[in-house]
């Protein structure tokens, strides 16, 4: 069950870090429009390029944490990401997190720990 943790935990970050990388691929991408100027401004735009390879990296991980363990063992740790968001977002965005939500984090966090005994 280590294994499977460190593979969660690893698949999770990628999950966060995707997203993270998502959000500033927006912020980047400006005003929204239907010209082709804009369409290919995004191309160029290297946040979705950082986004669609640590998405892939997390469904790569998935796909082989799926594989080999069992689905009610390995979905439920994937509660994790959520963590690994809401630190990446201080870290990098500078929001503010309230103490509600850190108190969400230690129930998810025990709960995983339930999962993995």
């Amino acid at each position: 069950m280590l294994k499977l943790l460190l593979l969660s935990i690893l698949q999770s970050l990628c999950l966060a870090s995707g997203q993270l990388c998502l959000k500033q691929a927006l912020v980047k991408a400006g005003a929204f429009s239907w010209s082709i100027n804009y369409f290919i401004a995004q191309l160029t735009n290297w946040w979705f390029l950082l986004t669609g390879i640590t998405l892939g990296s997390a469904t790569v991980l998935w796909m082989y944490i799926l594989r080999h363990y069992p689905l009610s063992a390995a979905y439920p740790l994937t509660c994790l990401s959520y963590v690994f968001g809401m630190i990446l977002g201080m870290i990098f965005l500078q929001e503010t997190i309230p103490y509600t939500r850190w108190i969400g984090v230690v129930f998810i966090l025990v709960g995983a720990f339930f999962i993995i005994k």
